[in-house]
């Protein structure tokens, strides 16, 4: 099923609507749906698909070539290209007469087989372009080779790309179109789990419940999801263990890039580096409260909600789970510590709404960014913090967000409306409140006869 990326659709749509020769280049992290996304536009278009391979650019060559006859010359004899040179000139000789795509899936594979690839793609470029009607694609999962390799001002094919399209995870009400049967309670929680990641997503059985799918994919040695952040630790990084490392002490709670670098016994330098690409793989975020500017105050947390659940909850207990014993895990898991993972991506997931409200200007003020706040009460002698601020020069929306089994009562909003008053800069105040099991009579009563506050529930996100 193929839902979603009306965005991406578009913007290559249109592209290859000019008819003339287009470049665009396509990358982002394994399983987000980059080749369901090609194949998807590809239907009903002539189009040489080659998906390379981790082996000798012979091999690649020899599959290569049997795409391209099978496309442009199915009755001539099914013989390899003498040369990765030669099988790219026959694709752009043709291209002078027609239009077709030719799309090259896993092109660090093909890249790594043969330094000279990406040369000979730019030298061809550089000859044809003008008079080619050709729609060149490019697709990899390796991010640092795309964007250093591929868009990366070193790289042969530096300026040659006529679009490019990081593929992301789905947002909370993407990955609800890919969960029907499920009430928008349960797509909450899936969300929270997989991460918005399209792959995962498909795997979630609708004929069984919620949990059994939990223990099926990440409680049960043979699940799809047992090893998974491990798999793609292998396949995207050098010194995985160490990847691995931080990540744990990231999902401990340690925020800080000398707790980290202290945790893992690595110089902070090279702890700093090691973030950064975890960064740009979308695993971790670094994150300011809303309000400051000081890289000082930088935090570092997991980005992916299903590594979030997977280093706070089968890690820790991987033995008990190999020995047989993921029923228990699972069961342990889901009565009393669900709702708090819930909960943390229940705030990521209402700064969603926010953002798509802005687009269909529902809401009370534009705003410019959201984030989360956090700062010192003086007068308490404490930390406090509050979900999301929505900021537009003086204007400003609090936020506060509560996955409970209870409805969110009056008190919330006044302690909301109390650190809302640390920000005297806001002329204009609002107040969103979103609550998993609604809001209390009181809290109904108070929101109707004041105008500035909203009460958002499940249902209204979607």
């Amino acid at each position: 099923m193929f839902v979603g990326r009306t965005q991406e659709l578009n913007a290559i749509g249109n592209s290859y609507k000019k008819g003339i020769f287009q470049f665009p280049v396509i990358y982002g992290r394994r399983r987000v749906g980059k080749t369901a996304l090609i194949n998807h536009f590809c239907k009903g278009k002539k189009t040489i698909y080659f998906v390379a391979i981790q082996s000798t650019i012979k091999e690649n060559l020899e599959i290569l070539s049997t795409q391209i006859l099978s496309i442009l010359a199915p009755n001539a004899p099914n013989n390899a290209f003498s040369s990765f040179r030669a099988a790219i000139d026959y694709i752009f000789m043709h291209s002078l007469q027609e239009q077709f795509i030719f799309a090259i899936d896993e092109y660090p594979y093909l890249a790594n087989s043969d330094a000279s690839v990406s040369s000979v793609l730019q030298a061809a470029i550089d000859k044809y372009q003008n008079e080619s009607k050709l729609f060149l694609i490019l697709c990899g999962s390796s991010m640092s080779f795309m964007e250093r390799q591929v868009l990366g001002y070193e790289s042969p094919l530096y300026g040659r790309r006529t679009a490019q399209i990081k593929l992301r995870p789905f947002d909370y009400y993407e990955s609800a179109l890919m969960l029907p049967g499920f009430s928008h309670e349960e797509k909450i929680i899936l969300y929270s789990l997989t991460g918005g990641i399209p792959e995962y997503l498909s795997r979630i059985d609708n004929q069984i419940t919620i949990k059994e799918n939990v223990q099926n994919l990440f409680f049960d040695p043979a699940g799809r999801l047992f090893e998974e952040p491990f798999n793609l630790l292998k396949q995207e990084l050098k010194m995985p263990e160490t990847y691995n490392a931080i990540i744990s002490a990231t999902a401990e709670g340690r925020s800080k890039l000398n707790e980290i670098a202290t945790k893992v016994s690595i110089e902070t330098s090279q702890c700093s580096k090691m973030l950064t690409t975890l960064i740009n793989l979308g695993i971790v975020c670094k994150e300011h409260s809303i309000t400051e500017t000081s890289s000082k105050k930088t935090l570092y947390r997991l980005d992916d909600w299903m590594f979030v659940f997977w280093y706070r909850f089968v890690l820790p207990d991987i033995s008990r789970i190999t020995a047989g014993m993921g029923n228990e895990v699972c069961s342990d898991v889901f009565s009393s510590q669900l709702n708090s993972h819930v909960g943390r991506a229940f705030e990521e997931c209402a700064k969603q709404y926010m953002w798509k409200a802005q687009k269909e200007k529902t809401l009370p003020v534009p705003f410019k960014k959201i984030g989360r706040w956090w700062g010192s009460n003086p007068a308490l002698k404490q930390e406090e913090e509050i979900d999301f601020i929505a900021l537009s020069n003086k204007e400003a929306i609090f936020g506060e967000c509560k996955w409970r089994n209870a409805p969110t009562g009056e008190e919330v909003f006044i302690d909301l409306e109390r650190k809302s008053k640390y920000f005297s800069f806001a002329t204009s105040m609002y107040y969103y409140l979103f609550s998993k099991s609604g809001f209390t009579d009181a809290l109904v009563h108070t929101a109707k006869n004041r105008g500035n506050i909203r009460l958002i529930y499940v249902d209204n996100m979607f």
